[in-house]
């Protein structure tokens, strides 16, 4: 973290006490890319504690296959086919949503992809990555924002799965970093044009000398472009009843790390739906949560 991160940095012990059940089953939750994995993990948990919830997958038989696990274990989920990249797909969700539940109190944007493993790094999928991971939970929530329930006295709440990878101090270009640190002008313009550079720097070969990030690097420009973002929302949203924070919930045993990790998908998922959980009064908008071993700890984004 930044010195700026780390002077905001607060501790939060999950678990340690129980929630007061502000929730009921009228509470609706939605997790993308919950086929498998954290997700997955997420979808579990969220039922478990009694909410309805909506998982979504890109692929309709392997979201079948999932909700039908979760029958077996005698959960009941609703699913619905969703590829977050693709705007008619999330167009033909949202429609269905409103139809059949009207409002929702809860958006996990989940869904993404990585083609890089943990041993080498590319940018050859860059406008895959970039679509998938920043612009599908983008699109997802504009299409969502007049769905969410507002008069709520818990206040809806947006917890998008995100990487310390993502974080600004792995950005190395200073007019970037300066513009990313500019919240009062930080706008979505401004994080596309900055989305926009990169392509076109990983497509004339100079993205290694225009200071994006080393490790993962399609993987890291599209987290901190969904960090951004998520900071413009919490901003803009912070009197309107609507709370937005990440998630990052570190090396994770998934597929995407290729079952390697320190946590399990199911302890991960744990904490990620007692963040979502949190009463009003306990829950702030606008951090960045990072699982730092039995707890977490948050920063201003």
């Amino acid at each position: 973290m930044s010195n700026k991160e780390a002077a905001n940095t607060i501790v939060v012990v999950p678990n340690c006490h129980p929630i007061s059940r502000w929730w009921s089953k009228e509470t609706v939750a939605i997790v993308t890319g919950a086929n498998k994995g954290i997700g997955y993990a997420l979808v579990r948990r969220l039922a478990e504690l009694g909410l309805t919830v909506v998982l979504t997958a890109r692929d309709s038989g392997r979201g079948l296959k999932a909700v039908e696990s979760l029958k077996i274990e005698g959960l009941h989920v609703h699913f619905f086919c969703l590829d977050i990249s693709n705007q008619n797909s999330i167009n033909t969700f949202v429609s269905w949503f409103k139809q059949a539940f009207g409002v929702v109190d809860i958006l996990i944007n989940n869904a993404a992809v990585s083609f890089n493993n943990i041993y080498e790094n590319s940018v050859e999928q860059a406008e895959t990555v970039v679509r998938t991971n920043f612009y599908g939970p983008k699109m997802l929530t504009e299409a969502l924002l007049p769905v969410f329930r507002r008069q709520s006295t818990a206040a809806a709440r947006i917890l998008n799965i995100s990487s310390r990878l993502g974080l600004l101090n792995k950005l190395k270009n200073p007019k970037l970093k300066a513009m990313l640190l500019d919240e009062e002008n930080l706008s979505e313009s401004k994080i596309e044009g900055m989305m926009n550079l990169f392509i076109e720097n990983v497509k004339n070969g100079t993205w290694k000398s225009n200071g994006w990030p080393h490790v993962w690097t399609d993987y890291a420009v599209s987290k901190l472009a969904l960090n951004s973002y998520s900071n413009i929302l919490a901003r803009r949203y912070k009197e309107q009843g609507l709370i937005v924070n990440c998630f990052c919930p570190g090396f994770t045993q998934t597929s995407m790390t290729g079952g390697k990790g320190l946590h399990t998908a199911h302890a991960v998922a744990a904490i990620a739906a007692h963040l979502a959980l949190l009463p009003p009064e306990d829950l702030p908008t606008g951090k960045f949560f990072v699982v730092e071993k039995s707890n977490v700890a948050y920063s201003k984004l």
